[in-house]
């Protein structure tokens, strides 16, 4: 199977933790491309001599959430041989030995692959994509050093790579490709300009049209996507890529200094609406539902201490939230120590999922049904995990503590001091009723 042929779907911060990470390692996969044995096309500038000419074809983000990165390759038209080949490194395949372990480990293999270009901008036309072509000044020995290593590098023994969504993907493969024929003029032009973006915000703000994927990335990466990164990095994502080429100055074939960019054209314009060039500011919405869930435990927990609605209400939003909480806690302990997702790694979210939830659930269960034993319990749990949770929102005074992760905190740590603000609620009510039973009858 081709890359592109996916489905999607997220429900609840650890699926979405999950599925964001999927969104990730799938982002900017090559579309499955149809048509194969189409007729050779034409070129999308004919050559009057034998030289090759060499596209940087740049794929606009679509609308589906492992499309919203965008996409590259390498074009090449070479009169020749009357071919135009677009090399792409963005392929992969479910079928592959041991594909769901390698992926939940963080080693997926990926693989480059060469298609017609006619056929290869169609699949994106008919997907609704924007394609552009910058053809780009390369010495012409350098054009047919590219073509020969391309062509190498397609050969089954040597197509595959370990896949890492912001540090080796297919976008970095294309820019290292052309930086090689280029004798390491990109690099050069682009390692020492620092941007004042970093790797989280380009992901926050093109899974902005998914808050729950949005929100398991945000929960499920660590300190490594939060440091500024530089023009080089930043070309992990196409659009940013093409942009950077056009700064690069090279030397033409006369000597002198010219843009690295020769030409640019749009072979199709999609209708779908860019992303934004920034994130999205969702703070208080997250801290808005954290408030909510708080006011919500401790308005029902006096009636939890009796049979009734309330008690059944209250019991279902614990369990939920510690459900998820727990979980959660335990999927970012598993990225971090277990697994090659480097981007999730030194994850401050582990204050705020915490694994001690889960445990929590029992005891709150036994004090609601009037198992008075269990309310010490209860309270001395919940006060460490809310107690956790409060450090990790200290820490961010410390500038060691640099994670983008506002909003993780906005929600967790209103609704850990709601759980347990309820528990103390619902102990005192059942403590009141005990000693009214109690006490003698008057009179």
């Amino acid at each position: 199977m081709k890359a592109g042929q996916r489905g999607s779907g997220a429900a609840g911060q650890v699926r979405s933790a999950f599925m964001g990470l999927a969104a990730l390692v799938l982002a900017g996969a090559g579309a499955p491309v149809s048509a194969q044995n189409a007729a050779t096309p034409h070129g999308p500038v004919a050559s009057p001599d034998t030289t090759l000419t060499v596209y940087l074809m740049t794929m606009g983000p679509g609308k589906h959430v492992w499309e919203r990165f965008g996409h590259n390759a390498i074009w090449i038209h070479d009169p020749v041989h009357g071919t135009d080949q677009t090399y792409n490194y963005g392929l992969f395949d479910f079928r592959q030995h041991n594909f769901l372990l390698r992926f939940i480990q963080g080693r997926m293999w990926y693989w480059m692959e060469g298609f017609p270009a006619q056929s290869y901008v169609e699949s994106y036309r008919r997907n609704n994509r924007s394609v552009w072509i910058q053809e780009l000044e390369i010495a012409p020995e350098k054009r047919r050093e590219l073509q020969a290593f391309l062509e190498w590098n397609e050969q089954p023994e040597h197509r595959f790579y370990h896949y890492d969504y912001y540090l080796d993907n297919c976008s970095t493969r294309v820019r290292d490709a052309l930086d090689r024929a280029l004798d390491g003029r990109l690099r050069a032009a682009t390692v020492n300009v620092t941007t004042p973006r970093t790797f989280r915000f380009h992901t926050q703000r093109l899974t902005a049209n998914d808050p729950p994927i949005f929100t398991g990335l945000l929960l499920a990466l660590g300190h490594p996507v939060d440091r500024p990164i530089t023009a080089w990095q930043e070309m992990f994502l196409p659009l940013a890529m093409r942009e950077w080429v056009r700064t690069v100055r090279v030397s033409g074939t006369d000597g002198h200094e010219r843009p690295l960019v020769r030409s640019e054209r749009t072979l199709f314009q999609a209708s779908e609406p860019t992303p934004p060039a920034q994130p999205p500011i969702w703070l208080w919405r997250y801290l808005a539902a954290g408030i909510g869930l708080a006011a919500l435990l401790v308005a029902l927990a006096p009636g939890a201490a009796t049979p009734s609605l309330a008690r059944w209400a209250f019991l279902l939003i614990v369990w939920i939230w510690c459900l998820v909480s727990g979980v959660a806690g335990l999927v970012l302990a598993g990225l971090w120590g277990l697994t090659d997702h480097a981007a999730a790694y030194n994850n401050e979210n582990v204050l705020q999922a915490d694994l001690l939830s889960l445990l929590l659930i029992w005891f709150v269960t036994r004090l609601a049904f009037g198992r008075g034993t269990h309310a010490r319990a209860a309270l001395i749990l919940a006060a460490v995990i809310a107690g956790i949770s409060l450090l990790g929102c200290a820490l961010k005074l410390l500038p060691q503590f640099y994670q983008t992760n506002g909003e993780v905190i906005a929600l967790a740590l209103p609704a850990h001091l709601g759980v347990l603000a309820g528990i103390y609620r619902l102990d005192a009510t059942q403590d009141s009723r005990s000693r009214a039973s109690a006490s003698p009858a008057a009179g």
